[in-house]
């Protein structure tokens, strides 16, 4: 849960004026669109956010509306800033010179390219394209630019595979809800697990962590299913033999009886990869080779792609540091991910409203701050696929005392408000017919501190769960 304070500065965040010479002077207008945001909007214009909120008089970059019109500042000129889909073929003449050992070749960029598609085309990075090429802002690029390729990878695409091998994915139905639990699978925690009439347990482990067959053991032991959530070395994501090896670790867990695996977790945050790193292709690599291996040893294990950070900071932060989960999601679909995978992880955990609501929230009607709207936008690029909502949660400080300033925004939420939220969610998520399970964060954390873990547990200070109780009385 580290990895969401992130998404929670965003609500808070706080942008310094800065004046651009030509802000004063509007040179056009446009109107949101849906699916719009301040910083794709930025992109299309060539126009820094900050500018465009001086402009408009716009306090917070995350809160604009379908429909409202905006000015323009003098200076700026439209961007194309579509995507090119993994595996389309490149037009004649826009072929890298061979660049063995390292040496440099170009490229002519070409409609709807952005440096971080090229970098992942040719397995180098974005940074070193915009250094390579003396780029300042690494998001406006133009058609018909040669740009040098330094460090690309002996001067060929990098490619994720876009169409599944001889097995496909599971065709998935029925909702059945679990639990992630932290500590050991008995007493109080069990106790919580089967009053609730969860089917599942959720454990998060490491790539090489030798508990796995263990804790497969002990839930089938109590009649539990269970799902695996293996994360990995981020230092070695983008190496091809760290990924057969993360592969035929999880396919290890696969012929150990593991119900589910989830491969990775919140990809779309730097903390999950090397420094400017982040590439929706790369893992889709990844996943393609995971998704393989535990199919070739335990053909019913339900494998889910990693869930992203629910988040719109791309803006505030840099694409260097993340990328919305949106523009994520959709470069995995992009690159094939849909073949491998059975269902598509999602997480929600930034909700301070009844999941039955769809605006509202004191902060702003960003998407993610819904599960309804969170599950439209996570879904949206996978079509027919199922969702495995893998981390879903309401934080509450009730009974710990203050939260840490990061996840303040909860600090109202009440345990009787996250007990009947969590009833709500399973409702919906069962009665949407669009989600395959739903996995409560978390069932029995008892860490409270920077990351407030147990503020998001059904097992309160006590040993109550009155969310154990509002399940109950929802799930068969």
């Amino acid at each position: 849960m580290r990895r969401l304070a992130i998404v929670f500065i965003l609500g808070l965040l706080v942008v310094i004026p800065t004046t651009y010479a030509f802000a004063q002077a509007p040179a056009a207008t446009y109107t949101v669109q849906v699916g719009d945001n301040l910083f794709r909007i930025s992109l299309r214009f060539g126009i820094p956010v900050a500018a465009l909120q001086q402009a408009n008089g716009i306090d917070n970059p995350n809160l604009i509306y379908v429909g409202q019109v905006l000015q323009i500042p003098a200076g700026g000129n439209p961007v194309a800033a579509t995507a090119v889909p993994v595996g389309t073929p490149m037009p004649a003449g826009s072929t890298p010179v061979p660049a063995p050992g390292g040496q440099t070749g170009t490229y002519i960029v070409q409609p709807g390219d952005t440096l971080a598609k090229i970098a992942g085309r040719f397995g180098t990075t974005y940074l070193i394209i915009a250094q390579t090429n003396g780029i300042v802002n690494p998001n406006l690029i133009y058609v018909g630019q040669s740009l040098q390729i330094a460090g690309a990878t002996g001067g060929q695409p990098v490619t994720a595979p876009v169409a599944g091998g001889s097995v496909q994915p599971l065709s998935l139905s029925g909702f059945e809800a679990g639990g992630q639990v932290v500590g050991d699978l008995s007493g109080n925690t069990l106790n919580a697990v089967q009053t609730s009439k969860f089917k599942w347990v959720k454990r998060q482990l490491s790539a090489g962590d030798g508990s796995g067959p263990n804790l497969i053991a002990q839930a089938h032991g109590v009649g539990l299913k269970i799902l695996l959530s293996v994360i990995g070395d981020k230092g070695g994501v983008t190496d091809q033999g760290y990924q057969n090896s993360y592969a035929t670790y999880v396919g290890q867990l696969a012929a150990s009886g593991a119900d589910a695996i989830e491969i990775w977790n919140e990809m779309n945050i730097d903390r999950e990869w090397p420094t400017g790193q982040i590439n929706p292709t790369i893992y889709v690599s990844l996943l393609s080779k995971s998704f393989n291996a535990i199919k070739s040893k335990n053909g019913s294990t339900i494998v889910i792609s990693g869930a992203l950070a629910p988040t719109g900071a791309e803006g505030a932060f840099g694409l260097a540091s993340v990328w919305n989960d949106d523009r994520y999601y959709n470069g995995m679909a992009a690159a094939g991910a849909a073949n491998f995978a059975d269902c598509i992880g999602v997480h929600y955990n930034e909700g301070i409203v009844s999941p039955q609501q769809v605006s509202g929230d004191p902060r702003d009607n960003y998407p993610t701050r819904y599960l309804q709207t969170m599950l439209n936008r996570a879904m949206g690029p996978f079509p027919g696929k199922k969702a495995c909502l893998t981390e879903l949660g309401y934080l509450s400080p009730e009974g710990y005392g203050a939260l840490p300033a990061s996840f303040s925004w909860a600090a109202n939420t009440t345990v009787a408000e996250q007990a009947q939220w969590l009833a709500q969610a399973a409702q919906i998520t069962a009665g949407s017919g669009r989600v395959r399970m739903m996995i409560v964060f978390n069932v029995d954390s008892t860490t409270y501190g920077a990351d407030p873990q147990a503020g998001y547990a059904m097992i309160r200070p006590g040993g109550g769960c009155p969310a154990c109780s509002s399940l109950a009385s929802v799930l068969p």
